[in-house]
């Protein structure tokens, strides 16, 4: 058992890192406040290689696969995690849906765009009236003539205004139910496919989100993505793969909340002494450091098994709910470290506690990670 990263992603590790000491940390704070998509940084990503990671070389990517994803999103969410988000969405959802089950002429479409990030993708699932339930999904479509049409709405959206390819999961049968559910891949602009940014979230404020609406959007066969009907089932294998990046996502907030706290803890000054010195600033630094560790360890297993083309969906839920709630958990001891400072913008920690709490609803919430990790533990 190897604990080391192998030498190609320690090294695009470190090229992250540099990158956002450079063009991230010293802006993330007035990305939040004003909720500014950083488009250049996000295109200066694409062309480093940052949202090709997954697709194959010969469509422009970088060929590599969970882990590195995993790391790279660790190390951009240590700085920003409305940034991270973006990368973890943009190389985990609507571009590996297409990458795994496009067909030949929807890859050599789409994937070289994505890749360098000339496009960006976005995936639609949720909708106003079904989240963790995404069976329970309203959007229909609906067979004329050689293609389709679409009508319905999609919520909460990452990419959802600033994307240029949707995949949207539709009903195309409902007394199919969960079997009934098909892909389609859809472009902005298309007639009757409009957008409306969501604004005031509680974190993640510099990601896009927005709510989508199809108004008989006519949509050609050739935009199916997979099967008729295999939608649904495609959706939980892509969902897998989402909790890997969304725990590498709150291992870096966490790791962000630990650097931060140990700074702020050597300089904090009280009764004479740095507030490192005291036991009760020790153990809450030693609690967040280990839970952060083993937080990694677990999501990096969950990645080595996909890579592997073993199963991991167990791995990557216990792997999601553990690293997504202690970061939480390593957010919220941050704050009090820092105190009344804590308590305000002129630190990141009050930020990082805003954002870390989306990852423990993200693809899927910590009472689904607990629904499925425990039919895995039921089945023996």
């Amino acid at each position: 058992m190897d604990f080391e990263l192998p030498e190609d992603i320690a090294a695009l590790k470190k090229t992250v890192r540099d990158f956002c000491e450079k063009h991230v940390k010293d802006q993330a704070r007035e990305w939040d406040h004003s909720e500014k998509f950083p488009m250049e940084t996000v295109r200066e990503l694409g062309r480093l290689g940052l949202l090709g990671i997954r697709i194959g070389e010969a469509y422009g990517g970088a060929g590599l696969g969970a882990l590195a994803v995993a790391v790279v999103v660790e190390e951009v969410a240590r700085y920003d995690g409305s940034l991270a988000l973006t990368v973890a969405s943009h190389n985990g959802l609507g571009t590996s849906h297409i990458r795994l089950f496009g067909n030949d002429a929807q890859k050599q479409k789409y994937l070289p765009k994505l890749a360098t990030g000339e496009w960006l993708g976005a995936w639609g699932l949720t909708e106003p009236g079904s989240g963790s339930d995404s069976a329970g999904m309203k959007t229909t479509a609906v067979r004329r003539g050689d293609g389709w049409v679409i009508n319905g709405s999609k919520m909460f959206i990452t990419q959802g205004t600033v994307g240029d390819t949707f995949v949207v999961l539709a009903v195309s049968d409902a007394d199919k139910k969960q079997k009934g559910v098909t892909a389609f891949i859809l472009e902005k602009g298309m007639p009757g496919f409009s957008q409306r940014a969501i604004h005031g979230k509680l974190g993640m404020r510099s990601s896009d989100t927005a709510e989508l609406h199809f108004e008989n959007v006519e949509v050609p066969d050739s935009q199916r993505l997979g099967e008729v009907g295999s939608g649904f089932v495609d959706t939980m294998k892509i969902l897998d793969g989402g909790r890997i990046t969304i725990g590498a996502l709150s291992v870096g907030l966490g790791r962000g909340a630990i650097e931060e706290s140990v700074k702020y803890a050597k300089d904090r000054q009280a009764f004479g002494h740095p507030i490192a010195d005291f036991q009760a600033i020790q153990w809450m630094l030693a609690d967040m450091r280990t839970e952060n560790e083993a937080a990694r360890l677990l999501v990096y297993r969950s990645a080595a098994l996909a890579d592997a083309g073993k199963p991991y969906s167990r791995e990557a839920s216990i792997g999601k709910l553990f690293a997504s709630e202690s970061a939480t958990r390593a957010c919220n001891k941050a704050v009090q470290i820092h105190g009344g400072y804590g308590y305000t913008r002129e630190f990141p920690v009050e930020r990082y506690l805003r954002d870390a709490k989306l990852c423990e609803i993200g693809e899927g919430t910590s009472e689904i990670q607990r629904t499925i990790i425990a039919k895995h533990v039921l089945k023996g």
